[in-house]
């Protein structure tokens, strides 16, 4: 199963991620992928990290940048080594339990850069089940490429607590299990 996560910047897509995976890990689940975690100062979103999933060490991934002046003409200057990192990560991360992919963007989905070795990761299908958080506009651009169809919950900040529980349920074995009975 892929359990594939969407919403706007800034709705807890994040965040929701990061309880999914202590909640399986605390459980004995593999869990392995990335997370991007977020750097504020005074409020604003400043940079980014990449964090390991399996291990919780983090790298820096990107920075703020002026619009014209970031990797691909985006908004973030990405760091090469964190973005090399991220892809070791995702290609070392199988087989486990759960894969983790938070995010696949467009350095991904349309400029072909990044972490693309995620779609090759998850094509291989070397996992029991996988969370995958990919921005709304870029939905059918990563579903056309896989070419699966799969469910999407999209995430708001008064969704967070019940996605949880869903998405818990879904990839917990346990849980899953229980409901059977």
């Amino acid at each position: 199963m892929i359990v594939l996560l969407t919403g706007e910047s800034g709705c807890g897509k994040t965040t929701l991620c990061q309880r999914v995976v202590e909640w399986l890990k605390a459980r004995g689940l593999d869990v392995a992928g990335v997370l991007t975690l977020p750097r504020f100062s005074n409020g604003e979103k400043i940079g980014m990290e990449v964090e390991d999933a399996r291990t919780g060490q983090r790298c820096a991934l990107a920075q703020r940048a002026a619009i014209g002046e970031g990797t691909a003409n985006l908004a973030w200057k990405f760091n090469p080594a964190g973005v090399e990192w991220g892809a070791r990560i995702l290609r070392g991360a199988t087989p486990c339990d759960v894969l983790v992919v938070d995010e696949l963007g467009p350095l991904e989905l349309i400029h072909n850069e990044g972490w693309v070795a995620a779609m090759d990761v998850l094509q291989a299908r070397s996992y029991r089940d996988a969370l995958v958080v990919v921005r709304p506009e870029l939905l059918e651009n990563f579903r056309a490429r896989l070419r699966l169809d799969m469910p999407v919950l999209t995430v708001t900040p008064f969704r967070r607590e019940e996605l949880f529980e869903q998405i818990v349920h879904d990839l917990d074995p346990r849980m899953t299990a229980h409901s059977r009975e």
